[in-house]
């Protein structure tokens, strides 16, 4: 590899990992926003949450079409796309006035952040030598999304109302954008063909039995993450009512560190990976978060924030043997589809966690449901999980 071919791997790795925060940041920014909008829109909490439905569904359902046109047009210009479209897209949500502009503007933003997880991650893939390794250290970047909006948002409020919590994340991605496309029209940073770290094709019966397997583990996942992502906040805010009083700046702050936490997760979860089998990894990470999510369902006080703190994190250690499992049965030209494919279940379908949130609570004033049901989830997910083929080492040191 020449001198300009690995700067340009490096710049793509951080690209790519800065592009996985700002993919995260517009749903949990609204789920600490809507604390104070409850009020100002006259809605329940339940209503209020689920204007954020839309994005969600988009933001997962638009993935198997970026992938696609990532696997067609390459993913530097598609990059280029999700950068200036996710900040315009969040600045208009800020500027919105209504109800319904909030849930159109929150789905523009989604259908713009699309774009990020199946060409984001498939050109990262591309990149990286230690494909475990490099996806949990990109997963943190991704954790950082929720928890720098959590941290954030309770900060910008108390400052500035709750416009500001999505114009100003808004117009740094554009720079960063900006930042991206003149490093790309000058040739500093170059599109990638082929894997630095290239893997045996899998068989095909293999590879059938992966796609049907993850196809209802990466919907668990994903319903536990979302559904504990609209829920924790309120969550705090009900059963921490003598620590923080109802101030969204307290509760925004330990939201933020169940998900910096979380996120930090991903690199043990990625070095497990390529040390032993990504399927005992990945079971694991199911098993783990069942006890601690029936913790959840019934303990009230300072505990519970530690238990937040490992069960998303538990929730977090296992995608990257979700995404090396993943490329591993892959083949390298259908790639960014495929983890479309998988944003589809893991983003789009799985944005019933939310609707599920808000029913919950809607109906039983409270959330001892919810997790109970979410332990439910992860049994389900650490059972199908038991069918993968076991493999003890997927990754081309």
């Amino acid at each position: 590899m020449t001198t300009s071919d690995a700067r340009s791997a490096r710049l793509s790795l951080i690209f790519s990992s800065i592009g996985h925060t700002f993919s995260h940041l517009f749903q949990p920014l609204y789920y600490v926003a809507v604390l104070s909008l409850e009020g100002e829109l006259g809605l329940t909490h339940g209503e209020a949450i689920q204007l954020a439905v839309l994005g969600g569904v988009l933001f997962g359902f638009g993935a198997p079409i970026a992938g696609w046109l990532g696997d067609k047009w390459g993913a530097v210009p598609m990059m280029s796309v999700f950068f200036i479209g996710t900040g315009l897209a969040m600045m208009l949500t800020g500027l919105a006035q209504s109800p319904w502009q909030i849930m159109a503007t929150l789905g523009l933003t989604g259908l713009c952040a699309s774009i990020y997880h199946p060409v984001g991650i498939a050109w990262l893939i591309r990149n990286a030598l230690n494909r475990g390794t490099a996806l949990g250290i990109n997963g943190i970047f991704g954790g950082l999304g929720p928890a720098i909006a959590a941290l954030t948002a309770g900060s910008i409020i108390a400052l500035m109302g709750w416009r500001a919590v999505f114009i100003i994340p808004g117009a740094l991605i554009i720079l960063v954008g900006i930042a991206f496309i003149v490093l790309v029209a000058r040739g500093i940073i170059v599109e990638t063909h082929g894997d630095r770290a290239p893997t045996p094709d899998a068989e095909k019966g293999d590879a059938l039995r992966v796609f049907a397997v993850l196809a209802l583990t990466m919907l668990c996942t994903g319903v536990i993450y979302q559904a504990a992502q609209a829920g924790l906040p309120k969550t705090f805010q009900m059963r921490l009512e003598d620590m923080f009083q109802g101030g969204v700046m307290g509760i925004s702050s330990m939201v933020a560190l169940v998900f910096f936490v979380a996120g930090l997760m991903q690199v043990m979860g990625g070095w497990l990976a390529d040390k032993i089998s990504p399927k005992i990894v990945y079971i694991g990470a199911f098993m783990i978060q069942v006890p601690l999510l029936i913790l959840l369902a019934n303990i009230a006080g300072p505990m519970i924030i530690l238990i937040a703190v490992m069960m998303m994190a538990a929730n977090n250690g296992g995608l990257p043997s979700e995404n090396v499992i993943l490329a591993r049965y892959v083949p390298r030209t259908r790639r960014s589809l495929a983890f479309g494919f998988k944003f589809v279940l893991a983003i789009g379908f799985s944005t019933m966690g939310v609707q599920l949130e808000a029913m919950l609570f809607d109906a039983t004033g409270g959330f001892y449901w919810l997790y109970t049901v979410l332990a439910a989830v992860a049994v389900t997910g650490a059972v199908a999980a038991t069918v993968l083929p076991r493999e003890r080492r997927v990754i081309v040191a």
